[in-house]
């Protein structure tokens, strides 16, 4: 188990001396000129009974995004096939909401099943699952779900109060549990200190196994979120935040994710020197802008990173 005193002397380090080393370890897991890629599809948005102070798609906040779902398997797969095309080894899909309906999760299951015979990976988002719906989803050849913690354990309850950090993890723990891979991670610039995202990293670094996946998105200010006028994070902060999980995870892919849209291609090489190894492709995230295509494959090409190609 890492202490919180030795993962913030890690973050504390000078500067340059903790990128250094992060690489260092990096280098050692991971080939540094590749890249994972994934997009993400929001298959139902809107309509959540939430309280997530970031999120647009809550009832709750004053945005007033209708509930919409994609029910037409063609209109799915054509994006899947147009993820592949553009370099994406992993198809991800997400569904708003605090748990899966029957009708939507059983739309989900015949989806993954599909999108797996374009030799893509799948990832799947979709709130808390019972044992039940997490086993179905391991037959149906899910790689990877995606439930994460957000913020520390300390500075949680400022942010969401409709569902416990503990129901997260139990949801966590139960998908590892039954041989699916583990996706992860957090928000930067919700409000929270230093100690906070240290905090979080921590609570990723200290489970039973390391989660395979690491997501580190900052913060998109939404309008008519509590948080639209949030404080920005520091961009070396958000390298460090980077650093440091690539220090305490050694093995895990970390993902660039929402937020990247405003980061500027010099912040973005720095996160992988870092050890950032992964980042979404794509128009949108769920509800928010994302880098758009030909910036991200000028910033491949600059950088000399190639994508990690898909199964077939």
């Amino acid at each position: 188990m890492v202490t919180f005193g030795e993962a913030q002397k890690i973050f504390n380090r000078p500067f340059l001396e903790l990128i250094h080393e992060a690489h260092s370890v990096h280098r050692l897991h991971h080939n540094p000129r590749e890249i994972q890629i994934s997009s993400l599809l929001s298959i139902q948005s809107g309509g959540c009974c939430e309280d997530c102070a970031y999120c647009a798609q809550s009832i709750r906040n004053k945005t007033k995004m209708p509930k919409q779902i994609i029910a037409d398997m063609d209109v799915i797969l054509a994006s899947a096939k147009k993820a592949k095309a553009m370099g994406s080894s992993r198809f991800c899909m997400g569904t708003s909401g605090k748990t899966p309906g029957d009708e939507l999760f059983a739309l989900v299951c015949r989806v993954v099943v599909e999108v797996k015979k374009l030799g893509l990976e799948t990832c799947l988002t979709m709130g808390m699952l019972k044992e039940d719906q997490i086993i179905k989803l391991k037959e149906c050849g899910l790689d990877y779900y995606n439930h994460n913690v957000d913020t520390s354990p300390e500075y949680y309850g400022k942010i969401i109060t409709t569902r416990t950090l503990e129901e997260r993890i139990r949801t966590i723990e139960r998908v590892h549990r039954h041989g699916i891979k583990v996706c992860t991670g957090g928000i930067l610039g919700l409000g929270e200190t230093i100690e906070d995202r240290i905090k979080m990293i921590l609570l990723l670094a200290n489970f039973g196994e390391h989660p395979e996946s690491i997501s580190i998105n900052r913060l998109v200010k939404i309008p008519g979120t509590p948080l639209e006028n949030a404080e920005d994070v520091d961009p070396f902060d958000f390298v460090r935040t980077i650093a440091l999980a690539r220090i305490l995870m050694a093995k895990s892919a970390i993902r660039i994710s929402a937020g990247r849209e405003k980061m500027s291609d010099e912040l973005q090489a720095l996160c992988f020197l870092a050890g950032a190894n992964s980042f979404f492709m794509g128009e949108k995230l769920l509800t928010v802008e994302n880098s758009e295509f030909t910036r991200d494959l000028e910033l491949m090409r600059r950088l000399d990173l190639h994508p990690i190609p898909c199964n077939g």
